[in-house]
């Protein structure tokens, strides 16, 4: 890491007013009257992702008009460009229309293509995690970390749904998940923040993107913990991994995960 790769105080009060924006947004529609439409992907879209998204686009547009923006609900502009902001309004929609608090907004700043600043934010529940690269990952300001756990067999394992994992890969979650002390299910993104709390011990999940995995990546890593795909590789910056995110608090419990995933 050179000095230039740390983002400075005004790009993470800038991340900071992103999240701020959209909870303003998304929290006006929570637990109201609104329309779901199917994507082409057939997962759930509505007009919270949308309107968040765009009032997110504006806010960079105008204080940083050359950089780029990857966004869930729109097409990209300037991909390529040094800094590319990734936005995801409302991960876990599926949470949100169905009146369930743990949806997030999160939002990553990459710089050539790697993750340096990571916000998730919970605006239900007013939990915000904050990571960047080079300092302690923060929730709702404060320095938080990893616990130890290098035994498979004592560690609790978060992902969004067993449903998840497609044939493929379902073997090899289950695998883990036998091995493990338990699994719960449902948290969502939030999962990845109660591991860099040290309440959870690993997050194993399938079919994930950029939009979701981008920001994890210093949120996790500042609080001392490890994340890549199911072998070991750091998490593709453009869909060109294979969608899977194994994330640990502990570096050995990390690679014992991943020789039962590789079985």
């Amino acid at each position: 890491m050179t000095p230039g790769d740390t983002p400075d105080d005004g790009l993470i009060a800038l991340a900071e007013t992103l999240a701020d924006t959209a909870a303003g947004v998304v929290l006006k529609y929570f637990r109201g009257d609104f329309d779901i439409v199917a994507k082409p992907d057939a997962s759930p879209v509505t007009i919270a992702d949308k309107e968040a998204e765009a009032a997110m686009r504006a806010v960079i547009e105008d204080a940083q008009p050359d950089h780029g923006i990857v966004g869930e609900e729109m097409d990209d502009k300037n991909p390529d460009a040094e800094y590319v902001w990734v936005l995801d309004p409302v991960d876990g929609t599926q949470s949100f229309v169905t009146g369930k608090p743990v949806f997030g907004t999160l939002i990553a700043l990459m710089r050539n293509k790697t993750p340096i600043l990571g916000v998730m934010d919970i605006p239900a529940l007013k939990e915000r995690w904050v990571g960047v690269q080079g300092r302690p990952t923060t929730f709702n300001g404060e320095p938080v970390s990893v616990r130890a756990c290098d035994d498979v067999a004592k560690a609790w394992i978060y992902a969004t749904s067993p449903q998840m994992f497609g044939d493929e890969n379902f073997p090899a979650f289950e695998r883990l998940r036998k091995a493990s002390w338990r699994a719960v299910y449902g948290a969502e993104c939030m999962a990845y923040g109660l591991l860099a709390n040290g309440w959870v011990d690993i997050v194993c999940e399938g079919t994930m993107d950029l939009h979701d995995f981008a920001p994890m990546v210093p949120i996790i890593e500042g609080a001392g913990g490890v994340i890549s795909d199911w072998q070991g590789r750091p998490l593709g910056p453009y869909g060109d991994g294979d969608g899977t995110v194994l994330a640990c608090g502990d570096r050995a419990l990390h690679a014992r995960a991943m020789e039962l995933l590789s079985r």
